[in-house]
């Protein structure tokens, strides 16, 4: 079965929920299947500092990854209306997948998560998208056909999926950012099958 590749950075758990409700969204296709990848965080000096191998979770996302996967679903947290270091670490070791193209034509998404409503959210999504753009990627957006992004109170952006953690850090999605979620893999899901030629 063909593959999307959801890789995501998250440090308190929001963005980890999202990617996963992504997921079951691209796997509710039953064409085409999630493989769920992280990026370790990085030190002061920006260098990886984490183990090879993370204690839980999905594995550390290999540049292979995109290679392989037919379809693209990029999160972050918020960090200045930008994405973190962690994941723009990992953006800037592409050069060779750029080089040969392995991201271009390949439709993607993005998502992030932010502590208060006007945290960043669209500036982060639209900085993850620039990396997209350059790899060639077709950038898939949420359609306001998606009735939640008309009431949702929280989380939600035609940018790509969302959610607001509060100034506790709360990492439960509400109802509508589940959903919202969910339709954004089950739409990129849709395309990249489409796109790949691949058939129930």
């Amino acid at each position: 079965m063909k593959e999307i590749l959801v890789l995501y950075y998250s440090h308190r758990g929001s963005v980890r929920a999202i990617a996963e409700q992504i997921a079951l969204g691209i796997d509710s296709s039953g064409i085409v299947a999630a493989r769920l990848r992280t990026v370790p965080r990085v030190s002061s000096n920006i260098e990886a500092r984490e183990a090879a191998i993370p204690d839980n979770g999905p594995p550390y996302a290999e540049h292979s990854d995109l290679e392989e996967c037919i379809a693209l679903a990029l999160g972050s947290p918020t960090r200045f209306g930008n994405m973190a270091a962690p994941m723009k670490y990992f953006l800037d070791g592409t050069s060779a997948q750029w080089l040969s193209g392995a991201l271009a034509g390949k439709p993607a998404c993005v998502f992030t998560a932010t502590g208060t409503l006007h945290g960043g959210q669209e500036t982060t999504l639209l900085s993850m998208m620039l990396p997209l753009f350059h790899h060639g990627a077709l950038v898939l957006g949420l359609p306001y056909t998606e009735g939640d992004l008309h009431s949702t109170q929280s989380g939600g952006s035609p940018y790509g999926a969302s959610h607001v953690s509060g100034p506790q850090g709360d990492a439960r999605l509400s109802d509508a950012e589940r959903r919202l979620a969910f339709a954004q893999g089950r739409r990129l899901a849709d395309v990249a099958a489409r796109l790949a030629g691949v058939t129930r």
